[in-house]
């Protein structure tokens, strides 16, 4: 149907201030056009607001997947692009500001094979002293990428050749799961919220989810969408790839601890062994072969690393901090999981 995308499920989410009121108001209208113009909005405040973050996180699945009952003309409507180049440009000064300065390649990549000896982040948490309500949360946080693994780093393919192309292209064949759909990424993380009692539908608990979770998908859409930031894009994916087989077998060992059950661990298994094999392809096959053909690659490939563990960070510290404090992580508590409401003090 051409006024629908039939590939968007679940329901709209509420506006979390003017800005996402502002995109949400004008995509419901009806089609584009027709004279309906964007009402005013007030001036931008914090980029990592949550405001901010729905407002660019609407705007950036109109390019995926679409919203429901939104009609996909709306995806290059002017207005609304000039909306999104507005809600853009405070975001990357702020990521920006947030790793400046970025050491070389050399010594990001570096960084990012140091294990810590003794870690604070989610998975350290989960393995530790986790409990079944701190590992539903952590899978309701991360559904918002993994229910569409790979999807925004596809982005950068078309905009690399060569050598760097096709190692690229064999690992999101893995990603989407080498010719069987249900070995696909996504499909796998699916199952795993089943297993944790938790809806698997895509779209289905955005209203939950907080700004640092959206700002990373925001991140890798805003990398991936631009050509300027293809070399950006390359660096998340490889930060992404370098960094998930160590953390990957801690969270199956706490979900596993946790009663997940075969399905429940399934997703985080598969990426121990195929990440540890990506992370070896994506430095020597994609950054190594980049770097020679075009050395001028190498800063914002170094940004791209820094920008997605800076985020990764600020997601994981406000999911420890939370549960430290015996409140939910997220905007509200699932029902049933005895959090604290956000605010709440103990």
């Amino acid at each position: 149907m051409e006024g629908r995308d039939e590939r968007a499920t679940g329901g709209l989410p509420s506006p979390r201030g003017p800005l996402s009121a502002a995109v949400l108001g004008l995509v419901t209208a009806g089609p584009p056009g027709a004279g309906r113009l964007l009402a005013p909005v007030a001036p931008l405040s914090d980029p990592w607001g949550e405001d901010h973050q729905l407002a660019l996180y609407l705007c950036y699945e109109l390019h995926d997947r679409g919203l429901p009952g939104v009609h996909p003309g709306w995806e290059w409507e002017p207005e609304l692009l000039a909306l999104r180049r507005e809600l853009e440009r405070p975001f990357l000064a702020a990521v920006r500001a947030e790793v400046e300065p970025v050491p070389s390649l050399s010594e990001v990549q570096e960084q990012l094979l140091t294990e810590p000896v003794e870690g604070t982040g989610p998975s350290y948490f989960l393995l530790g002293q986790g409990e079944r309500r701190h590992a539903r949360e952590y899978l309701v946080h991360r559904s918002v990428y993994h229910l569409k693994e790979a999807d925004p780093q596809l982005w950068a393919l078309p905009r690399v050749h060569g050598p760097a192309q096709a190692v690229l292209m064999s690992i999101a064949y893995d990603e989407y799961g080498a010719g069987r759909p249900e070995r696909a990424h996504a499909a796998l993380f699916a199952r795993m919220m089943a297993a944790f009692g938790l809806d698997p539908r895509y779209g289905h608990y955005l209203d939950l989810i907080p700004a640092p979770a959206l700002a990373m998908v925001n991140l890798m859409m805003l990398f991936g969408l631009h050509r300027a930031l293809r070399y950006a894009a390359v660096g998340h994916f490889a930060a992404v790839e370098i960094t998930s087989s160590p953390g990957s077998a801690r969270l199956a060992t706490a979900l596993e601890r946790l009663g997940g059950g075969p399905d429940g661990v399934l997703f985080y298994r598969e990426h121990v062994e195929a990440d540890a094999v990506h992370e070896q392809l994506v430095r020597r096959g994609v950054i190594g072969e980049l770097v020679d053909a075009e050395p001028g690659a190498a800063p914002d490939i170094a940004f791209g690393i820094a920008a997605a563990d800076a985020l990764d960070r600020r997601l994981g510290d406000h999911l420890v901090e939370s549960w430290q404090q015996g409140r939910t992580s997220l905007r509200s508590p699932l029902p049933g999981d005895g959090f604290l409401p956000v605010g709440n003090p103990l």
